[in-house]
């Protein structure tokens, strides 16, 4: 397969399984960039890239949907700013997880994130 072959077939990917499929690459790639990667790093590795839920994803895309619709009810809107919290909390935790490899790694966090090619954040807009 071609490369572009390969971007149509993950473009045509719902949102949870290419969080998966990024999660995947980037662990493929830190192997190749270090194939002999302590354990430990490599769980840590697996936990940094690990996505959001699928059930969330889910449900976040239809309440996006119905959000630029203006269908939101307000019952919909509380479950939409729950989820935007919980996400928070996934990025917290995140960043602890990176801090952490960071330490083993003797970087600093930024170096870390910057030679990983990494975000901290799973980005939730919510107007």
């Amino acid at each position: 397969m071609t490369k572009e072959e390969i971007l149509e077939a993950v473009n045509e990917l719902s949102t949870p399984d290419l969080e998966e499929f990024v999660t995947q690459a980037i662990v493929l790639r830190a192997h190749r960039r270090a194939p002999s990667l302590p354990h430990s790093e490599s769980e840590l590795l697996l936990k940094i890239n690990q996505g959001l839920p699928a059930e969330l994803w889910d449900r976040v895309d239809v309440l996006r949907a119905k959000l630029a619709d203006e269908m939101l009810t307000p019952e919909e809107r509380v479950e939409l700013l729950q989820l935007n919290e919980q996400i928070e909390e996934l990025n917290v935790d995140r960043v602890k997880l990176l801090a952490e490899l960071a330490d083993q790694r003797g970087v600093t966090l930024s170096k870390l994130m910057q030679d990983l090619e990494i975000s901290t954040s799973y980005s939730l807009q919510i107007v």
